[in-house]
Order: C-alpha cells, then sequence, then structure tokens
C-alpha cells in the first residue's frame, strides 16, 4: 500500500492496539471518546437488548454512545467546529454538520433497494447526482466490492472541496470482504490492499492539496481461521436454548432460554437468565473445543467491558477459531433469513453473507431469476447464502491472554486522544481551560 504508507513516512506510524471487543462498532466507537466498551457502552456490533427482549445488531442512532465525542471536545475550545462523518457507523442523530450513511429503502412490499442517508437531506440529491446511488449491494454481501469503497473515498473527497470540515471521517470497508472470505494470508488479500490504496489516492492527494492532516488507521487485525464453533448448538444441546417453531422454521426463543449466545467473530456475549445457571454454562462453554477462555466479571473487567449491556458471561475464541450463531440442529428448520443477507434479524453476525453457497451448483441461476424479478418491480428472495460456515476463512481477532497478551483495553486511546486535542490546542477537561491555537483543519480520513 505505497500510498498509505507514504502517509506514514511523511509524518509517524505507530502500534494502536484496539479496544476489546476488536470488532466495527466498538473499536469507532473508542477512538470516538478514548474510552472502552466499560464507558461507552458498544460492547459489541450487536447485544442484547434486554429492556426489550430482542438481540439487535448494526443499530445507527448515536445516542446508544456513551461519553464525549472528540469533537464535543474540540467544539469547547472552537465553538463552529465543522465535523463530516461518512459512513463511521452510529452516525444517525450525531451532533455533525454533515452525515452520510448507508440506509437501504425499505418499500412496504418487503423489497430493499440501495440507499443512504445524509444530513442535511439535500446532501443525498448532491451526492447521487455526482456519484449515483449509494452502492448499498457492495458495501456487504457475496457481492460486497471495491465499488462501495470508491463511492465513500468520492464522497468524502466531495465534501472536502465543497465544505472543508475541520474533522472528516471516513470509514472504507473494503479490507473486511476478501481477508474474512479467504485470509490475510490469501494472495487475494494482499490485491484487496492493493485495491484499496489506490482507490484513497484522490482523496490523499486531495488532502494535500488542502495542507489537511492525514490519520490513517485501523479498527482491528484479521486473523487466520479453520474452526467454527456454533456456540448456540451447544447450549441448545445442554436444554439451555429453546426455539420456538412457525412454519416449520426454527427462531431463537430468548425470553425463555435459560441461556444463549450473541455471537460476533471471535466473541460470543452470553446471556444467562438465572444467576444459579452461570457456573454450569461457564463449565459447558470453557469445555467446549475453539473456547479460548469464558470471561465472567473479573475477566470482563480486565478487558474493559464491564458494562450492563454485556453478556453474563463473555466467550472468547481460540485464535483458529469464531463463532457462528447458528442454533437450529437440522438445515431443513432453519428460518429463511439464514440463507439471505440479512443483517438485522439474524441474532449474532454471519460472515457466510460473503458468499454465494458453494455447494449448491444452481446458486447464480437463482441468484439471476431474483433479480430478474427485482427489475421487474416484482417481490423477490435473494437465497444464496450458505448454512455451512467453513468457506470463512478469515475473522476479526479480540485482544487477551489467548491473541496479543493481556492490556487494559481503551486506555491507551484515551491518552492518544488527549495528547492529539492538547497538541490542537484543544482540551479535554473543561475546568482547566487553556488558550487555544488556532482552529486546526484535521481531517481523519481514510479508515482501514
Amino acid at each position: 500500500m505505497p500510498r498509505l504508507r507514504a502517509v506514514g513516512e511523511a509524518g509517524f506510524t505507530s502500534r494502536l492496539d484496539p479496544a476489546s471487543p476488536a470488532v466495527t462498532c466498538t473499536v469507532q466507537s473508542t477512538l470516538l471518546t478514548g474510552q472502552p466498551a466499560t464507558g461507552h457502552g458498544i460492547v459489541g456490533n450487536g447485544w442484547y437488548f434486554r429492556e426489550l427482549g430482542e438481540v439487535f445488531l448494526w443499530r445507527q442512532h448515536n445516542a446508544l454512545v456513551g461519553g464525549e465525542k472528540v469533537w464535543e471536545a474540540a467544539r469547547r475550545a472552537h465553538p463552529g467546529y465543522r465535523v463530516a462523518n461518512v459512513c463511521w457507523w452510529y452516525a444517525m442523530g450525531a451532533d455533525v454538520d454533515f452525515t452520510v450513511t448507508p440506509r437501504p429503502i425499505y418499500y412496504s412490499d418487503g423489497r430493499k433497494e440501495p440507499d443512504c442517508y445524509t444530513w442535511p437531506p439535500q446532501l443525498h440529491d448532491e451526492l447521487t447526482a455526482k456519484l449515483g446511488t449509494f452502492p448499498l449491494f457492495t458495501y456487504w454481501g457475496p457481492t460486497a466490492s471495491l465499488t462501495s469503497s470508491r463511492w465513500i473515498a468520492d464522497a468524502a473527497r466531495h465534501l472536502l472541496a465543497t465544505q472543508a470540515p475541520d474533522l472528516t471521517l471516513v470509514y472504507v470497508p473494503h479490507l473486511d470482504y476478501d481477508l474474512q472470505r479467504y485470509g490475510p494470508d490469501d494472495p487475494r488479500a494482499a490485491a484487496a490492499a492493493a485495491d484499496v490504496d489506490r482507490v484513497l489516492a484522490p482523496l490523499l492527494d486531495a488532502a494535500a492539496a488542502r495542507s489537511v492532516t492525514v490519520v490513517a488507521l485501523s479498527e482491528y487485525g484479521i486473523t487466520n481461521v479453520s474452526r467454527a464453533v456454533d456456540i448456540n448448538r451447544v447450549l441448545r444441546r445442554a436444554g439451555l436454548l429453546h426455539v420456538h417453531t412457525q412454519d416449520g422454521m426454527e427462531y431463537l426463543d430468548p425470553w425463555t432460554s435459560a441461556a444463549f449466545a450473541v455471537a460476533d467473530h471471535q466473541v460470543a456475549h452470553v446471556y444467562v437468565a438465572d444467576p444459579a445457571d452461570t457456573e454450569r454454562v461457564r463449565e459447558l462453554l470453557a469445555g467446549t473445543d475453539g473456547v479460548a477462555e469464558v470471561l465472567t466479571e473479573a475477566g470482563k473487567k480486565a478487558y474493559g467491558i464491564d458494562h450492563p449491556r454485556a453478556g453474563d458471561l463473555v466467550a472468547v475464541a481460540e485464535p483458529d477459531s469464531w463463532f457462528t450463531y447458528y442454533y437450529w440442529l437440522d438445515d431443513d428448520r432453519a428460518p429463511d433469513f439464514a440463507r439471505l443477507v440479512e443483517i438485522h434479524r439474524k441474532p449474532g453476525y454471519d460472515p457466510a453473507e460473503l458468499f454465494m453457497d458453494p455447494k449448491d451448483p444452481k446458486v447464480k441461476l437463482r441468484a439471476a431469476a431474483a433479480l430478474a424479478r427485482k427489475k421487474l418491480g416484482m417481490r423477490y428472495r435473494m437465497s444464496v447464502v450458505p448454512l455451512d460456515p467453513s468457506p470463512v476463512r478469515g475473522s476479526q481477532r479480540p485482544q487477551g491472554r489467548h491473541h496479543q497478551g493481556p492490556h487494559r483495553p481503551g486506555r491507551r486511546l484515551h491518552h492518544l486522544r488527549r495528547r492529539h486535542l492538547r497538541d490542537q490546542g484543544l482540551t479535554t477537561h473543561p475546568q482547566h481551560p487553556r488558550r487555544p491555537a488556532d482552529p486546526p483543519r484535521a481531517h481523519r480520513a481514510p479508515h482501514r
């Protein structure tokens, strides 16, 4: 990645240990607040909302993120400090000046069409006219590709040219795709890195032309994996997880389950209804192949995830393993959404959505037929995702004893954030104000 390497060579590079769990939503929230999940409350890409009795992943409202955001500290010293968020998570409702985030159109007949949400509203038509419709189906799923990252980088470049925010956050997702599909050691992963470097070049050139400071960073590392751990099936076979059935399909029943897990890469939050069952569940999971450790309260505190939203236990996978969300014992009884790209209905993260079922010889034909129905304005179901997790070769690795050594997640980031604000003439402590320097034009740009 020569263009990104040149950014570091012109300034500095440094190791940045991610917060735990090392997944998109948690680490982005830590980067923007300087706090671990204990402080900001984002314990994963999703969790069990106890007050609602529902598992939700990929929520978008910024009010879920606790703690002071970096731009709020900046505005105390520099009123009018302008911020743009281009696809960092929890964008909706954030107190920023410009927002761009994926937001499909969900029609009443069940169709889903690509689009995005923007603030201010007129930015939507401005970007669509210039760049085309946001390419949602290349942002995630079997057709995820460089196209979405190019659109995002071009949108950021447009805002840089037309609005010149003081801080621009840009999330470029491309390296998630082939590294999870094939693993970080596969030549296709290196090719993906080269591709995204080329896509970022115009944005980096635009930033340099305006003397904008660029901070390029990553939320996590991806490690090679070869074993999927069906943690919810372990709980079900032990009589702890319950399902209910509709039209021959099984659905997780969190209301009556004694224990169930919300799987998220190499971490799983395990929710236990009765505290008296906690030790039994811990022993069961600790003895499961592929599980490195099961965190109780002390362990969660050490990892920086002791927050009320976290599971009563947190399972951490071995370095070569990852957790599926699967809870059915017979694929014929899997819910229909299991074979779809359906990030909001699945009670856990599903990287198999990056694949078309390699064992189905007719999968591309069925995808083409579904696409034809879509183009005719008819309802369709893109049922192409495999129920076999074995194609997945990369997973986002957590921090901890079995990965990169024990540490207190978020502490270094908090100090880094304070130092960055101090260097810019800002302060994170309003009770000790100092005279600010001239307002900076620091754009936190290309992500990953």
